[in-house]
């Protein structure tokens, strides 16, 4: 199914591991050409490690707690350094970072909108469903984009679209993105390994 050979992906979370579950089963299925070969988390005590472990993957925790963004940043694209990634994916990261000049244009992120709309600090989760409700929205959808200095804002690789339901509530709506996003971010990871992103 696939020419090239497989990607080796660095995974950042902060909780439930839903993303990188779907990667997981994308690759054992044969859907995802990758291997996840480090995962650094945010946080000690979430689901997201525990995923990672059961599946035999080293994992780094790394919380920021209160450090300067710029040290916090280096720790953690050291930690993705030590297994010679060839993209970083955030799963579920909900921090800032600073990319490093040798992982430019090789950090990528899931956001549960149809950015430039719904995008930024604060805009994550359930926070981003109610706002699409409450505006009115008629679609919704999610993206994935380059990561660069500013929250959801390098530039879009892939958004897949679904129409917002008069009968929506956050919870419904956030599970068909979800949806979505678990065909989005593995077809954008494929894409990048064949060069077609580029």
């Amino acid at each position: 199914m696939n020419a090239h050979p497989p990607l080796r992906l660095a995974v950042l979370l902060s909780g439930s591991g839903r993303t990188l579950d779907n990667l997981l089963e994308r690759i054992a299925t044969g859907q995802l050409a990758a291997t996840v070969e480090t995962v650094v988390s945010s946080r000690e005590d979430v689901r997201g490690v525990r995923i990672a472990a059961a599946a035999g993957i080293p994992v780094s925790t790394l919380p920021p707690r209160g450090r300067p963004r710029h040290e916090w940043s280096t720790d953690i694209f050291a930690a993705c350094r030590k297994t010679n990634p060839d993209l970083v994916v955030m799963a579920g990261f909900l921090h800032l970072v600073e990319i490093p000049a040798d992982f430019t244009d090789r950090v990528i992120n899931i956001h549960p909108s149809l950015l430039p709309a719904f995008g930024g600090r604060g805009f994550h989760g359930m926070h981003v469903h109610r706002a699409v409700i409450a505006r009115g929205c008629t679609v919704s959808g999610c993206t994935v984009h380059l990561v660069d200095s500013e929250y959801d804002h390098g530039r879009i690789l892939l958004q897949k679209t679904i129409p917002v339901l008069p009968d929506d509530t956050p919870d419904s709506l956030a599970a068909r993105v979800f949806a979505a996003e678990c065909e989005a971010l593995p077809e954008a990871i494929n894409r990048f390994a064949s060069g077609s992103l580029t």
